[in-house]
């Protein structure tokens, strides 16, 4: 009975020191657990997150990505600094000594008498060059064929490619892309063979096709270019619903008659209401009739005049005029 009754009170004992101590462990944890829950900074599925000043995360900013082709401010914002930054003076513009300068002339010059400083000789002259470029291609002289400086090019693409909401799954038409001064910007953006120009000058196909599209890297994009004249769209099919027809300073050098011909034969091709057609400087071939009878002649086409506007240009004191126009609603 005593063995009986002494070992009671001793395993009371052991039991409430042990229970103490888990209790205590146990609080402990939970203390540290719910502090740890409580300071944690865990993103939610809403947050977005900004990398160099761009929104990746659906939010205003990704609009930039997706949809904006011209410069915004932060971009100037951004060039200005770095040129404050390198500490950038514009100097005259003179040729520099130690680097072999050249003009275009002197270069062209030099590619005709010494054929560059690295060359084959003899039978081996023709055996390791693809695509074999003449001289004056090589040195750009095809860009001082313009009336305004080849950068205009890229001024053209963007106004053109904002106002319609451009996709890279668009379908494009130019009217007269001479050496692909616009046209590369376009090329470049679009899916493969969704860029067509009908062209007349041999010239401007020999540069585009055998020094800009190779040079620039852009041969797998394979647009359709055809060599044509009098409004001919033959070439490019019959299936084709373009979502952006334009032609840059070319109507204003083509007889009225054959204007309204291109016009008629570009309705159908044009996707309706959604589609766009562009004419760069002014629409004489139009005003000259009259301002009813401009309009009534372009609703017997079945075109409707949304608008004249116009956009500057990003590096040099110029500005251009476009004259909008779609398919009117049946």
């Amino acid at each position: 009975m005593q063995m009986a009754s002494s070992s009671s009170p001793k395993g009371v004992v052991v039991t409430v020191p042990v229970l103490v101590l888990s209790l205590a462990a146990a609080a402990i944890f939970l203390f540290f657990l719910l502090s740890s829950l409580s300071s944690c900074s865990c993103p939610s599925g809403a947050t977005t997150t900004s990398v160099g000043g761009g929104n990746f995360g659906g939010g205003e900013g990704s609009t930039r990505f997706k949809d904006q082709m011209s410069t915004s401010k932060e971009d100037i914002e951004w060039v200005q600094d770095q040129i404050r930054a390198n500490r950038l003076q514009m100097q005259e513009n003179v040729l520099r000594k130690g680097i072999n300068p050249r003009t275009r002339a002197q270069q062209l010059e030099d590619l005709k008498q010494f054929k560059g400083i690295s060359h084959y000789e003899g039978d081996e002259s023709s055996n390791h060059t693809a695509l074999p470029c003449p001289g004056e291609l090589l040195v750009e002289e095809h860009h001082s064929n313009y009336g305004e400086p080849w950068a205009g090019g890229r001024d053209v693409f963007e106004f053109l490619a904002e106002s319609v909401h451009l996709k890279p799954e668009s379908l494009v038409l130019e009217i007269g892309c001479g050496t692909l001064r616009v046209g590369l910007h376009f090329i470049r953006y679009l899916k493969p063979s969704h860029y067509h120009c009908l062209e007349r000058d041999e010239l401007s196909l020999m540069a585009a096709f055998r020094y800009e599209l190779p040079s620039q890297g852009l041969l797998y994009k394979r647009p359709l270019i055809v060599r044509g004249e009098d409004m001919d769209f033959s070439g490019f099919g019959s299936g084709n619903m373009y979502d952006l027809i334009y032609a840059s300073a070319v109507f204003l050098h083509m007889p009225d008659k054959l204007v309204w011909i291109g016009l008629e034969r570009l309705v159908s091709r044009l996707k309706p209401y959604e589609g766009r057609i562009f004419v760069s400087h002014n629409i004489k071939f139009c005003s000259r009739l009259g301002g009813e009878e401009c309009t009534k002649k372009l609703t017997t086409l079945g075109l409707e005049y949304l608008g004249k506007h116009m956009h500057d240009s990003l590096l040099f004191n110029h500005y251009e005029i476009w004259f909008e126009l779609r398919r009117a609603k049946s």
